[in-house]
């Protein structure tokens, strides 16, 4: 409910909007002083990128939700997938050749499987094989995999592993030659020589390190082992600590066996990665892979939250190790605060890509994808001439899936034309799920402009609107939100009468680890055609 007096207030925001100039170096204004890290170099559009051009970089390596990074050395190429969760087509796989940066290749991923968590891409025998936790229906959790003869696919059909009850799948070869998935807990299963089915039981592998019981962590939660093979011996990286909740949760820690079989002994120096205080520019680091650089030298990558930024999900973190003496390793890059050297050797390749989209080519997928997609979902969506088109589905956002991207930048500006046929409706939205949204969006069926703010719609900003195609802008100032949109393609915009302030709108608050996209709706019946997507960082 909205008391009299603030209705009047918005209503007198509103006759004034209809004549008030935009001014896009307003939307630019500088951002308030309380930065946290360093400064990175613009890339597309004004993106953050973390090669600063002196032979330094500066986190994160992948800007923008990409949790779970699992990451593979395949001659001189490096190729890394991410955790794709509901979004489909799915996890994007993405190339470097300097491990700072990284541009999109393919999506391995093309039909749904429900909720996809932490995955594990490797190559044996020639062959590209991605292991995948996949949570529909009433089953619950099990695992999947996909495999290809090339990186860029493509890849086949998912084939079920007949694993129930885990998630973060390890992929290893053992000393026996025998393959195997370390999982969740943490535990073991063996595969078969092809990696397309299980040959044994799960069973318990490790009973991982206890950190002390007075640290502020979430919960205990071993998950995301990774493994490796280095010397003569196998080393075991692991998560603990609870993946979100207090910064000071996620931690990585390590032990090591001769045998895959195990004993496994504990790091004497574990934790080997903590975020250890709120004031650090990433929390919650966690969930990493050691990978071997250009060079020769060692890396870990892992994801973290931005510390003032849990809306943009967690993202991808690159740090130097080393290995030490006793044969274990160490972890050299501190809190991440400032820039660092560059791995040795590499080549910097294309860093990135544009979102803007004037959909005259295919990006679905590696850009776009639909939140939640049921069996048949990518049947609502054509490309034609200069758009695509969204067929209608539900009567809000609440129950449409909408077509989202993934920004990486802490501010950005958006704009998008949408063509309504037939009784659609459709706007554009800031979407972390269904309960958590805000936006504006036109209903040709109503004949008005519709305000959405805390995943329901505000009635008393209703705006009466007799367009059937609309441009609306969208920027994200710091979390602060303000929207203008045009019915004559650009020439004027109108200020929307309200601004929103987002910064709660993450897992913390609305479960479900995701992110705050960007996304287009098309409700009602009918369809949304979307045209002439445009983006921009702002510095």
């Amino acid at each position: 409910m909205v008391d009299g007096s603030r209705r009047d207030v918005i209503k007198l925001m509103l006759a004034g909007a209809a004549t008030a100039p935009f001014s896009m170096g307003a939307a630019m204004a500088a951002p308030p002083a309380a930065r946290k890290g360093a400064q990175q170099r613009a890339g597309i559009e004004g993106q953050r990128m973390a090669d600063l051009g002196d032979g330094t970089y500066v986190n994160p390596i992948v800007a923008g939700d990409h949790p779970d990074p699992t990451i593979l050395k395949d001659g001189s190429d490096y190729y890394m997938t991410f955790t794709s969760f509901d979004s489909c087509p799915g996890l994007v796989i993405w190339h470097s050749t300097d491990l700072v940066n990284w541009a999109p290749v393919t999506t391995a991923l093309t039909k749904p499987l429900g909720t996809v968590f932490a995955v594990d891409l490797c190559k044996h025998n020639g062959r590209y094989f991605i292991y995948i936790p996949a949570s529909a229906g009433d089953r619950g959790w099990a695992l999947y995999v996909i495999w290809a003869d090339h990186i860029e696919g493509p890849w086949s059909d998912p084939v079920d592993l007949h694993i129930d009850g885990c998630i973060d799948p390890g992929h290893v070869v053992g000393e026996d030659g025998k393959r195997y998935l370390f999982v969740n807990g943490i535990r073991r299963v063996r595969l078969t020589d092809d990696g397309l089915a299980a040959d044994g039981k799960l069973e318990p592998a490790y009973s991982p390190w206890r950190y002390p019981d007075d640290w502020i962590v979430e919960d205990f939660a071993p998950e995301g082992p990774k493994l490796l093979r280095h010397g003569e011996w196998f080393y075991l990286v692991t998560a603990v600590g609870g993946t979100a909740g207090p910064p000071t949760s996620h931690m990585v820690i390590a032990a090591r066996s001769r045998s895959i079989h195990g004993p496994w002994e504990h790091c004497p120096r574990n934790p080997l990665v903590r975020t250890t205080s709120a004031a650090e520019p990433w929390w919650s680091r966690g969930h990493a892979t050691l990978v071997e650089g250009p060079a020769g030298d060692w890396w870990m990558v892992y994801h973290g939250y931005e510390n003032g930024f849990r809306t943009l999900g967690r993202q991808t973190l690159l740090e130097p190790i080393e290995w030490t003496a006793d044969g274990w390793f160490r972890a050299k890059g501190g809190d991440l605060s400032r820039p660092l050297p560059k791995p040795k050797g590499g080549v910097s390749g294309p860093n990135g890509f544009a979102l803007s989209d004037d959909f005259s080519r295919r990006k679905f997928g590696v850009q776009w994808s639909l939140f939640d997609p049921k069996p048949e979902e990518m049947k609502r969506v054509s490309y034609e001439a200069g758009g695509l088109r969204l067929e209608a589905k539900g009567n809000s956002p609440v129950d449409c899936s909408p077509l989202t991207c993934q920004p990486g930048d802490r501010s950005y500006v958006a704009e998008v034309t949408l063509d309504l046929v037939g009784n659609a409706e459709g706007g554009l939205l800031l979407f972390y799920n269904p309960k958590a949204f805000v936006g504006i969006g036109l209903s040709r069926r109503e004949h008005v402009l519709k305000t959405f703010e805390y995943a329901g719609e505000q009635s008393w900003m209703r705006v009466p609107m007799q367009a059937s195609s609309l441009r609306i802008r969208v920027t994200n100032q710091d979390h602060v939100v303000t929207y203008h949109y045009s019915v004559d393609n650009g020439k004027t915009w109108q200020l929307h009468g309200l601004r929103m302030e987002v910064s709660g709108i993450h897992h913390n608050v609305f479960g479900g680890f995701l992110s705050l996209k960007i996304g287009v709706y098309s409700a009602g019946e009918g369809s949304v055609v979307v045209r002439d997507f445009t983006y921009q960082a702002i510095a």
